[in-house]
């Protein structure tokens, strides 16, 4: 898998032109399953302005300011374009999602589209299950194998079994690109006399600094578990070659956890947790609360996602900005966990896939990532175009995406690798980092798993 390109182009949202129709066959029984009453159309159709009146449900996890923000603003606009179709939405945390989406898929009142986690324990699932249905004659109809890179679309592709990740047929489109770096104010630097980090040598180096002055070096709230996904995902990023940790990632056959690189990265950060690096009772305390304890002061550095910039700017104003994690000697290049956001899928049992697919278009769209640099996050496509209009730290992430996309590594979630890899992580980094396993019995925890399954 290679990193994202192609992040070209421009275009003004109020003058979109979204309604061209184009016929092509309707996704067959085999790809939709039996896991709703799905009214599969003769053809397919990108002009909806003629459907009958009703109701689209949709289901996402964008609930923080502009995340929020930006899909208020593209749902009203879609409706003002189609008053035809009512949007009812229900928008969800992520963790909220995660549990509620499994059993929704399986009822009788399912969403017509849903955010669907990428991973094999997810979307995985629900495309073996035949929950959610393939979008490839959409994506040839609206021209979205043009729009979005390959690299992109094999974020969200399967095999019809699922037993393969990364390619074969396409069941959901994302909005924006994700990648995790370091945030900081730069006031609390200025205050310990330190200079941003330029390679990752220097930033180990300075949270020792940091510690002796008396402050919390690295702010983590993990009791969800899922946030030291991303942080372990960029120490690994600074040890591990990147083509191993895609092939880990994916959970194809051909790599191993048991390698020395990845020994480094699990003995480092298990090093930091035991020199007292990171905030006071970081495995129990939830994600939401420190990232808002960072904003208000607390902690000099921040590993996390992009998509929390448009939050941290609302209370520390100028005094935040963002970098890659820094390059180490040893690969050269940006390496750091991201890629897309959740994409958009259509279950199986929307009432007209039609107007699902058109929804997802419209919310994807060049003109929709117009709307998302406006709100602070990250365009999957076009990213580099706005970063001159952008200011600050939104304009650092779109810089940062952009060039970890095109010039380093972007690497993938680690829990999409198997089904049950997320629990197996979790569990493990929260006693890797509680001191409770070694780094060689974390990694055994790991290949047990990905080699069980992918070999």
């Amino acid at each position: 898998m290679k990193s994202t390109k192609h992040l070209a182009g421009v275009a003004v949202f109020a003058t979109a032109a979204l309604a061209l129709s184009a016929c092509a066959p309707g996704p067959s029984e085999s790809e939709s399953g039996d896991a709703g009453d799905q009214a599969e159309p003769a053809e397919v159709i990108t002009d909806i302005s003629g459907v009958e009146d009703q109701t689209l449900v949709v289901w996402d996890q964008e609930v923080r300011g502009g995340q929020n923000e930006q899909m208020e603003r593209l749902n009203e606009a879609f409706m003002e374009k189609y008053p035809n179709i009512t949007i009812e939405r229900n928008s969800q945390s992520f963790e909220d999602l995660q549990t509620t989406l499994r059993l929704a898929l399986s009822g009788e009142d399912a969403p017509d589209v849903v955010e669907a986690n990428n991973a094999r324990s997810m979307m995985g699932q629900f495309v073996s299950s035949g929950q959610i249905i393939a979008l490839d004659d959409w994506a040839e109809a609206y021209g979205w194998y043009d729009r979005f890179a390959d690299d992109i679309l094999a974020y969200s592709s399967y095999s019809e079994d699922a037993t393969t990740f990364g390619e074969g047929n396409l069941y959901g489109l994302p909005q924006v690109g994700e990648v995790v770096g370091v945030f900081y104010a730069p006031s609390r630097l200025d205050e310990l006399d330190l200079d941003v980090p330029q390679t990752w040598e220097d930033f180990d180096g300075q949270l020792g600094t940091i510690k002796d002055a008396g402050e919390t070096p690295l702010m983590l709230g993990n009791v969800e578990k899922w946030p030291a996904f991303h942080l372990f995902g960029a120490v690994q990023g600074a040890h591990v070659p990147a083509d191993e940790v895609r092939t880990l990632g994916f959970g194809n056959a051909g790599a191993s956890w048991k390698t020395d690189e990845n020994l480094a990265a699990a003995t480092q950060l298990q090093d930091w947790a035991q020199a007292g690096y990171f905030n006071e009772g970081f495995n129990g305390v939830d994600y939401d609360t420190v990232w808002q304890d960072f904003a208000q002061g607390e902690g000099v550095y921040l590993i996390a996602g992009s998509w929390l910039a448009a939050d941290l700017i609302e209370v520390m104003g100028e005094d935040v900005r963002f970098i890659a994690p820094p390059t180490a000697d040893a690969i050269g290049v940006p390496s750091t966990t991201g890629g897309t956001g959740l994409p958009f899928s259509i279950t199986s049992s929307a009432k007209d896939p039609n107007v699902a697919a058109a929804y997802i278009d419209f919310v994807t769209s060049d003109e929709a990532m117009q709307i998302l640099a406006e709100t602070g996050n990250v365009p999957v496509n076009k990213a580099a175009d706005f970063t001159d209009e952008a200011e600050g730290v939104v304009a650092d992430v779109l810089t940062v995406f952009t060039d970890v996309s095109e010039n380093g590594n972007v690497l993938p979630y680690l829990d999409y690798a198997t089904p049950t890899f997320d629990q197996v992580l979790g569990d493990s980094l929260q006693e890797l980092l509680a001191g409770n396993i070694t780094p060689d019995e974390f990694l055994d925890q790991l290949e047990a798993n990905y080699s069980e399954f992918a070999n």
